[in-house]
């Protein structure tokens, strides 16, 4: 029997395992994606594909596989082998351990993982061995094709030095620079000055922002040489560096081309990329509003023109720098799809990844370049576990321990790879998810995005919808004023959270009241009758005191059935709401104004957790005769972290700089530590001695670990 039983468990556990798969990949197929696959059913493409990646854009090629009939095959680490991703594809294959150059970058590896299940064709996503072009020779080399250009066009545009002379030759507009490989740190500086400071340091292999450097003087140069290079070399395999001039106050702006092998391409618009931190981008817009037709034509021509240079066939991106005087230069080529490909799929109809599977078994482009429409307006957020108030955005990590998208509202579309209890770890990329909103108009798209991510619930981690939905509402973003320098001259002091208006403010204070008195009213009642018998249920009016930002202020709810009568500091509001106190989401009418808010902890001492217009808000709410106690309870000292350096993040530490018995000075580097394959320098906040070392080289550190003790 007991035999029995363990076989049972084991059939259940199967089971319910299969069933999990199941209901993943039935959920993404069945959502919202705002563009066409359009398969001619007599068209033959491959049986089955391989994809070389894991996540979000995984989940996106399998879809389009799927409409189309094409099996799929994932590949996945060992720490990612219960992914959506995984769980999507008709088969999947470990690679290896979690660390990318084990499995995600181990080509051997993967090389075996297309034997093994006979893949036809491999598409690379983005990132990883998207550009390697000795993966592609590999795959050429076994008769598996490449999604993606020929060889000779990644490392034509993959090496950002033979690119820009390229793009000379075909005529496109280019950067000021020096175009060879700079050797050391010391022909930076004397490099940087012949150019003329600001000067822009980056990976000729690089790509997503890193291995890039802005540097304004000789120790910016010096230090910049340093930190691109080690991050090239982890990132790319690749350290060498050029260095260009760098523009100042542009917008990024980059032009979706597709071409075929039978000399054909098209481009198919642009996108605005100018809001930025870390030369990574944030939110993304097609079409942009800077661009008139005349300037959008040029570029365009431009761009299929360097792709034709180089022979270019399948889908990639030509970015460019452009001036307030709508000159234009050109940055670099991408020969891969783009994380920002969804805006130019809403606008254009176009399913680009069916196109890429088109191009690379030989059929050329069904459409012309009059075919190409621009179809309203598409913006996309970058939804990432980061917290928004450190730099713009430095890694979390954790599980989703609560995890819902807003995929039910109109004009919505999510691209993720993740769900609820996914782990989002060191070892890849902090990305949750791509929100994108179609609209008719801009600001109908900008209204659609604001709504998604107001109904956007993460729970476990950290992450960046508060500065995402203060960009999208900022009255300068609105109106298209912006560079890439916008996040930096928006926020000159780093992002502090939504501030709020005298109106806002009192419409938060008396949701909360509301929210609180809601609580306390379910509490006295289990199943319809009182859990306590002297319990006061029939308590019409509540007088509470609310503590916000450092202030207490004096609330009066007085309640009929579901509607709330308050009033906040003298001014009286009514509040209305079916107060589904087990919704993670809450529909909230004050006054004429209606909010969507989410309530994400309270406990017995008043303390309420409330995310309201993006931004979460600590707020304390006591009974009037409480908060006269509370004045009598001792307040928690602060930690002085004058005297050490903790990590920001989590990460691996790549260096120490200094040991005990060491004098640093103030603004003097410590350690660096190493977060999703970006460096960033710990330095000292005081001059003093080094008393203590916690850390060393190539440890894993977490968030707020000590690093180092001064004096």
């Amino acid at each position: 029997m007991a035999a029995l039983r363990a076989f049972t468990d084991v059939q259940r556990v199967v089971l319910n395992w299969q069933y999990s798969a199941l209901r993943t990949r039935w959920y993404y197929l069945t959502s919202n994606h705002q563009y066409s696959t359009s398969h001619e059913h007599n068209e033959k493409t491959f049986d089955k594909i391989l994809i070389a990646n894991r996540g979000e854009i995984a989940c996106r090629v399998m879809k389009t596989c799927k409409k189309m009939g094409i099996k799929t095959v994932a590949v996945h680490s060992d720490v990612d082998s219960a992914a959506v991703h995984v769980k999507m594809a008709d088969e999947a294959v470990c690679v290896g351990p979690a660390p990318t150059s084990k499995s995600y970058l181990n080509m051997d590896a993967i090389m075996e993982a297309i034997k093994r299940t006979g893949a036809q064709a491999v598409h690379p996503g983005y990132g990883f061995l998207s550009e390697n072009k000795e993966f592609a020779r590999r795959l050429a080399a076994e008769s598996v094709t490449f999604i993606g250009p020929d060889t000779h066009a990644i490392q034509a545009m993959g090496d950002k030095i033979e690119s820009k002379l390229l793009a000379k030759n075909a005529k496109v507009n280019t950067i000021p620079g020096f175009d060879g490989v700079v050797k050391d740190a010391d022909e930076a500086v004397r490099i940087a000055r012949e150019i003329g400071y600001p000067v822009m340091i980056k990976a000729s292999a690089g790509g997503g922002g890193k291995g890039m450097r802005i540097a304004w003087d000789d120790d910016e140069t010096r230090d910049g040489f340093r930190f691109s290079a080690q991050e090239a070399a982890s990132s790319f395999g690749d350290d060498r560096l050029l260095i260009e001039k760098f523009i100042d106050d542009p917008r990024h702006i980059e032009i979706q081309v597709l071409a075929d092998k039978h000399g054909n391409a098209l481009w198919l618009n642009e996108r605005e990329c100018s809001i930025q931190r870390r030369n990574q981008k944030v939110v993304e817009e097609a079409p942009s509003t800077f661009l008139d037709p005349k300037t959008r034509k040029r570029m365009g021509e431009q761009a299929v023109a360097l792709a034709k240079a180089v022979k270019y066939s399948s889908a990639g991106t030509v970015e460019f720098l452009v001036d307030s005087k709508k000159n234009f230069y050109f940055l670099e080529m991408n020969t891969r799809l783009q994380v920002e490909h969804p805006i130019t799929e809403c606008i254009t109809g176009l399913d680009l990844v069916q196109e890429m599977i088109r191009v690379a078994k030989g059929y050329p482009l069904r459409h012309q370049q009059s075919d190409i429409p621009i179809n309203g307006w598409a913006v996309e957020c970058r939804v990432y576990a980061e917290d928004p108030y450190k730099s713009f955005g430095l890694p979390s990590i954790g599980r989703l321990s609560q995890y819902e998208e807003p995929r039910t509202l109109p004009g919505v579309r999510v691209d993720s790879g993740i769900q609820e209890g996914s782990d989002i770890s060191i070892y890849y990329d902090p990305m949750i998810s791509k929100l994108v909103t179609h609209g008719n108009t801009r600001n109908e798209a900008l209204k659609r995005m604001e709504n998604a991510l107001d109904n956007y619930v993460i729970r476990g981690v950290t992450h960046n919808i508060p500065l995402l939905r203060e960009v999208i509402t900022n009255p300068l973003f609105i109106k298209g004023d912006i560079t890439t320098k916008f996040l930096s001259e928006v926020y000159p002091d780093g992002f502090k959270g939504h501030s709020l208006l005298p109106n806002e403010k009192n419409e938060l204070l008396a949701t909360a009241a509301c929210l609180y008195v809601a609580l306390q009213t379910r509490s006295y009642r289990f199943l319809n009758n009182t859990r306590v018998p002297i319990a006061k249920n029939d308590v019409k009016s509540w007088e509470l005191s609310v503590h916000l930002d450092g202030n207490s202020h004096s609330i009066i709810v007085t309640r009929n059935k579901d509607q709330f009568s308050v009033e906040v500091d003298g001014t009286n509001v009514n509040v209305f709401s079916e107060w589904n106190l087990s919704s993670s989401l809450m529909s909230v009418n004050v006054g004429d104004t209606h909010r969507t808010i989410q309530c994400l902890g309270r406990d017995a001492a008043g303390n309420l957790s409330v995310q309201f217009l993006g931004t979460v808000y600590q707020l304390q709410i006591l009974t009037k005769h409480a908060a006269e106690l509370s004045k009598y309870m001792p307040e928690k000292v602060e930690e002085d972290t004058s005297s050490i350096v903790r990590s920001p993040m989590p990460g691996t530490v790549i260096a120490v700089s200094v040991k005990p018995g060491d004098m640093v000075s103030e603004g003097q580097e410590i350690c660096v530590i190493e977060a999703m394959k970006m460096q960033n320098s710990m330095t000292a906040v005081k001059t003093a001695k080094v008393t203590s070392v916690h850390c060393k080289a190539g440890e894993t550190v977490g968030e707020g670990d000590l690093l180092v003790q001064l004096e």
